[in-house]
């Protein structure tokens, strides 16, 4: 089980656990909140069938990755991806973030710049921010994300089923995926760290990356669903698509958050034309 060694500024020392398929331009994938990398399954066997290298990797406190009782902000995530890149030694990589991937993505590009980095793909992510403010109308108030920090003190296999169901607009009448999907996200979601799990909801919630979208100098693919009832697009991907310079945004009808399964066949197609061109 190969893992990448990161020792931040703070002197802490974290494993992070990664899987490296296929040749060719590296292609690495940054999964959402709560699960880990194996949330890409659908998407890695087309990035390398294709002729890509593709790195998945856990974030701390996820998946097979350590799990420190602090850094779960922003700098310390794209520090995490920082010590990947570099000690895989890859170049002109595109990074693919998904949620709350996306905030590593951005992250990174305006701490350690773009020399590394060819292209840039934000999924239903949270940039630029999701948090409601005086300035972002359009945002999530705080008190929905204290009462989710609250449900998972409380019971988080409950909270973490309900929220399965919200992640694919599941309802009493559609079912966009399996019981068997729905079962896989949650037992994703529980090997993960509680800490790290209350932890990052403050982190993609909170952090405002507005001012960090006009660093990215790179070709970048914004993909978003009208539907998602988890990151709402006006507060989100629609404000990304028009600060950062030059990108390209494809909106899925009626698509969940979790797009990478429900909409995966049309995902992929978008995300393996952009990895070409």
């Amino acid at each position: 089980m190969p893992f990448i060694e990161n020792t931040t500024t703070d002197s802490n020392s974290v494993k992070i656990h990664y899987e490296d398929f296929g040749t060719g331009k590296p292609v690495v994938l940054i999964h959402g909140w709560p699960v880990s990398h194996e949330m890409w399954e659908y998407q890695v066997a087309e990035i390398v069938n294709n002729g890509f290298r593709c790195i998945a990797y856990d974030r701390r406190g996820f998946g097979q990755s350590d799990r420190p009782w602090s850094g779960y902000d922003y700098d310390h995530l794209a520090s995490d991806l920082n010590a990947l890149i570099n000690e895989l030694d890859l170049n002109e990589v595109t990074l693919v973030g998904f949620s709350m991937g996306g905030g590593e993505v951005i992250r990174y590009i305006s701490t350690y710049g773009t020399a590394k980095i060819a292209k840039a793909v934000l999924i239903s992510s949270i940039i630029p921010l999701v948090l409601k403010t005086s300035d972002h109308e359009e945002g999530v108030p705080k008190e929905m994300f204290d009462d989710i920090i609250a449900n998972i003190f409380k019971d988080r296999p409950a909270f973490l089923t309900t929220f399965g169901k919200q992640f694919f607009n599941e309802g009493l009448l559609n079912k966009p995926v399996s019981s068997e999907i729905q079962d896989w996200m949650h037992h994703m979601a529980m090997i993960s760290s509680p800490k790290a799990t209350r932890d990052c909801v403050r982190s993609f919630s909170e952090t405002d990356f507005r001012a960090e979208l006009a660093k990215v100098n790179v070709p970048t693919l914004i993909i978003h669903g009208d539907a998602d009832q988890t990151v709402p697009i006006e507060a989100t991907s629609d404000l990304s698509a028009k600060g950062i310079p030059n990108a390209e945004y494809v909106i899925f009808e009626n698509a969940p958050h979790g797009l990478f399964i429900t909409h995966k066949d049309e995902l992929n197609e978008h995300l393996i034309a952009f990895l070409k061109k």
